[in-house]
């Protein structure tokens, strides 16, 4: 984080969660998730809940801290030292959590964001299906009302957290006739016999998060368990997606930063040639180049968390996400890989850790929507920003020594 210009708040924050990531977090799990002895991590997400370390951004009437996305964005940082099953089990509550806070009733506040929120219930997004991921609104599991109840049925996948999650939010087709916007609803489904969940992954990282596939078959959710209206679950998912790409942007900060870290000790000891390697330029090049880019990633991610904070409005919010996604992402795979480089032959091997983030740090350009995605959202919100806007300053086409010369100027 960048502590000199960090609030108090904030550097408590990041004092808290670094000495829980330190002290609270057994290299054994880590080692035991990876190969895949451990499937959900109940433990974890209980300490962070007794440490009151997830959800900070919510009131405190639920159990949060109601801080701002700035301490979210360093707590984040810290916890993706961990890699990136531990990060996104951190980062559900923030996203699921979001729904609820922001949407729900206040039963469906108390029942579920309040003891997600102690780390005694435990929860998951359901969003992608077998049919694909970005195509959000192409979703083929449907809830057809009958009395108080929705009949709830189809199939979602690369579902994070399925297997130890007490519950689920479930994004489902309430009106197939509708406007695709507003053909979708979201609602809260409790895991149970009609329920099924199968941990089907053999997947390259980020394992020991209990990712799995759900099934529903004429599955009964109560109608109170809709969270808002009918159809007002692309509404809530477009909320739902500046906890989900931010988070992603925030922790992969701090994977990048754990092999930024490991590399540069690496190369002020390894020798070769005589000399210890930092000495040769293809090695400290190789570290300034990742401190930049890791330094660049962070302050975008610092700025779009202050422009959330102080209230940009909702497309100039969609924009930054989206490039606070892409960028970072992009950035941190490209240190990740500059650490490897630098351990070489002994980076690859499970020695250290590099491997392990590395595996890791690829999802992180897949999930909450693919990075091309994110450049659709950023160039469809700057069209519409530059086009329909007066603008106020100095008109830079007139500077052109031929700028009068309009006959020139065809469009086609």
């Amino acid at each position: 984080m960048f502590e000199y210009i960090s609030s108090e708040t904030e550097k408590q924050i990041m004092k808290e969660t670094r000495a829980f990531v330190r002290d609270e977090v057994p290299h054994s799990l880590l080692k035991q998730m990876d190969k895949d002895e451990i499937q959900y991590p109940t433990e974890y997400l209980q300490k962070l809940g007794q440490y009151n370390l997830i959800g900070l951004r919510f009131p405190k009437e639920y159990g949060g801290r109601g801080l701002n996305w700035r301490s979210e964005v360093v707590a984040l940082e810290e916890i993706g030292v961990l890699g990136m099953s531990l990060g996104c089990l951190y980062s559900l509550v923030s996203i699921c959590g979001e729904a609820l806070n922001m949407f729900g009733s206040e039963e469906q506040k108390q029942k579920y964001l309040v003891p997600m929120l102690k780390g005694e219930l435990y929860t998951a997004e359901a969003l992608t299906e077998p049919r694909g991921g970005s195509d959000f609104f192409g979703a083929t599991t449907t809830a057809v009302r009958e009395g108080d109840y929705y009949i709830l049925n189809g199939e979602k996948r690369f579902v994070v957290g399925a297997e130890g999650a007490d519950f689920f939010l479930v994004y489902a087709k309430t009106d197939p006739e509708a406007r695709s916007h507003e053909s979708i609803s979201l609602f809260i489904v409790d895991k149970d016999d009609n329920v099924s969940t199968e941990y089907i992954y053999g997947l390259m990282g980020t394992r020991g998060g209990g990712a799995g596939r759900l099934k529903f078959s004429n599955v009964k959710v109560p109608a109170e368990n809709m969270i808002g209206n009918e159809g007002d679950g692309g509404k809530i998912f477009y909320q739902m997606m500046v906890p989900e790409r931010m988070t992603t942007a925030a922790g992969v900060l701090g994977t990048a930063r754990a092999c930024l870290r490991i590399a540069t000790k690496y190369s002020a000891k390894r020798k070769a040639f005589g000399r210890i390697i930092k000495k040769f330029e293809a090695v400290s090049f190789n570290i300034a180049e990742s401190i930049t880019l890791l330094d660049a990633a962070r302050s975008q991610v610092y700025n779009t968390a202050t422009a959330i904070d102080k209230g940009a409005p909702p497309n100039i919010q969609r924009r930054l996400v989206s490039e606070s996604k892409k960028f970072s992402t992009e950035a941190c795979w490209k240190v990740i890989n500059n650490a490897m480089q630098i351990m070489a032959g002994i980076g690859y091997t499970t020695v250290y850790p590099i491997e392990r983030l590395l595996r890791d740090g690829r999802l992180s350009m897949i999930w909450t929507g693919t990075n091309e995605i994110m450049s659709l959202i950023i160039q469809h919100e700057y069209y519409n920003e530059i086009l329909s806007e007066k603008w106020l300053g100095r008109d830079v086409e007139q500077d052109a020594i031929d700028s009068e010369a309009e006959d020139e100027k065809h469009y086609g």
